[in-house]
């Protein structure tokens, strides 16, 4: 853009033990400049990011701000420097009001009306309207992530850094915030964008920066680069894409009929009249923006919350009132969106973690006592198939990174032999090289004969590995329609609700076919 740099970073380096997680890293912003941070988990976006935001302090390198020496002691001293951030999980308090949250993340108070009308006039101003006393807890995803905008706008921020702002909205709250971005990069501002999403990156970015192993490794500007391009200079190799093959679809393997279920927790989606099957060698995709009853589905899937028994029916058998001990004997294997406390058991280790759901299948339990020696195997296993970086089975769940974690709590249930496996999102925070591997296993799983149920907000993932495609919005389930041929734009329609309160029957997964 010509201008001078607003935010320059200079021979960064941040080392932790065993870790050098940016080594050296240089690049710089200018005023108005929409600047994409892009890299593979583990690149050292999130500790770059830190320094910035003074949640983390360099070891060597330095940073200038509007032409001035920038070394943030703390968020606060990042705020009061004209440095907002919205970060990928929202910092918001369900049980209080608009208002009440955006007052909590603000240093210099006004009076509750005034606040109120500030909220009001920045939320007309940016196109992100809302009610200063809404409750949180009763609002959407995309009206939650406006919430934490507009609490940043009200620092008239020079620099905004967004994490992973569209992995929670719809394609159209998705052009609605790139609308805002740009009007807020029009007035000024520059922007920091992290994303996964490389089209995204590509409509709205001016330039990006790539990490990789914590070292800038290119620079390009992203309209002018293919996506398959930039993901080449993330991980390094070409990606090719998942190996579709031609499946004819076999018996019924899991069917839904009529499911209603009230929330157990609160501030939980009810789900109404869902209804849907499985076939053998078919992959159902289930998107929806987060919290729209993915959660309640799949517990209920699971076993983890028991239904009427003929709600949920295993080759014809009602397993609704079946614990998930038993869905598990039987073939019925779910892995949960949230892998550290739900899917695995943090302080206990790989092994631990592998008996607690493969005792069953992997005959792991004998006469009353635990093979321990069979289920590090299996542990082993796993780690080696789905190229888990770790030490070994003997490491506790926690001490992975995330993407680790994932890869390993999907290679668990998949080398199981699933007869019916049902998971919630899948690569959530998994690179994307270890995406591709994750979604390839899914389909060899489902051309080896099984059922798969995945339940995902990346719209990308359900088009590129799903036969079906339903939608869940606010616990109604869409009636599945087949992939092929499927737009953005119905898609988006679905997402949004527009066809979602339509009751699907029985077997509708088969009705267009």
């Amino acid at each position: 853009m010509g201008l001078t740099p607003l935010l320059t970073i200079d021979g960064l380096t941040k080392t932790y033990p065993g870790v050098v997680a940016n080594d050296d890293v240089s690049f710089h912003l200018a005023p108005g400049e929409i600047h994409a941070l892009l890299g593979e988990n583990g690149a050292g976006k999130s500790t770059l990011v830190k320094m910035i935001y003074g949640l983390a302090k360099p070891d060597a390198g330095a940073m200038t701000l509007g032409g001035a020496p920038y070394t943030p002691a703390a968020p606060w001293a990042a705020r009061a420097a004209g440095v907002a951030m919205v970060f990928q999980h929202f910092s918001l308090f369900e049980a209080l009001n608009v208002a009440e949250n955006i007052a909590l993340g603000t240093e210099t108070l006004p009076p509750p009306r005034a606040l109120a009308a500030q909220i009001r006039e920045v939320g007309k101003s940016y196109g992100l309207p809302l009610d200063p006393g809404r409750l949180v807890g009763d609002l959407s995803a995309g009206e939650r992530q406006r919430v934490e905008i507009i609490r940043c706008l009200l620092q008239n921020p020079r620099l905004l850094i967004m994490d992973e702002p569209t992995s929670v909205l719809t394609p159209q709250e998705a052009d609605i915030l790139f609308h805002t971005l740009r009007k807020i990069s029009a007035g000024g501002a520059a922007i920091l964008y992290i994303s996964h999403k490389l089209e995204d990156i590509r409509t709205l970015c001016d330039k990006a920066t790539i990490l990789r192993q914590g070292k800038v490794v290119a620079t390009c500007t992203p309209r002018e680069v293919s996506a398959a391009r930039i993901a080449e200079l993330m991980v390094g190799q070409l990606l090719s894409p998942p190996a579709r093959t031609e499946r004819a679809p076999g018996e019924v393997l899991l069917k839904v009929a009529d499911l209603s279920l009230e929330p157990v927790a609160a501030f939980g989606t009810p789900l109404r009249h869902i209804g849907f099957d499985v076939r053998a060698g078919e992959v159902l995709g289930i998107g929806g923006v987060a919290g729209n009853g993915q959660d309640e589905l799949l517990m209920a899937l699971s076993g983890e919350v028991l239904t009427a028994p003929g709600a949920i029916l295993f080759k014809d058998h009602g397993i609704g009132a079946m614990p998930p001990g038993q869905r598990r004997s039987l073939g019925l294997l779910c892995a949960p969106e949230e892998r550290l406390g739900h899917a695995a058991a943090p302080d206990m280790s790989l092994t631990e973690n592998a008996v607690l759901t493969a005792r069953q299948r992997e005959g792991l339990e004998r006469g009353g006592f635990l093979d321990w020696a069979g289920a590090k195997d299996f542990a082993r296993r796993v780690i080696a198939n789905f190229d888990v970086r770790t030490p070994g089975p003997d490491v506790v769940a926690r001490a992975l990174s995330g993407g680790n974690l994932q890869k390993y709590v999907i290679g668990r249930e998949i080398l199981q032999t699933p007869t019916v496996l049902v998971v919630n999102q899948p690569t959530w925070g998994v690179d994307a090289g270890a995406a591709a591997a994750i979604r390839q296993a899914l389909l060899d799983l489902a051309k080896g004969g099984a059922a798969v149920v995945c339940i995902s907000q990346d719209i990308d993932e359900l088009l590129e590995i799903s036969d079906w495609f339903c939608a869940l919005n606010e616990g109604h389930l869409s009636t599945p329609r087949p992939v092929r041929g499927l737009s953005m734009e119905e898609i988006g329609l679905m997402l949004g609700g527009a066809h979602a309160t339509h009751k699907a029957e029985p077997g509708a997964t088969h009705a267009a076919a």
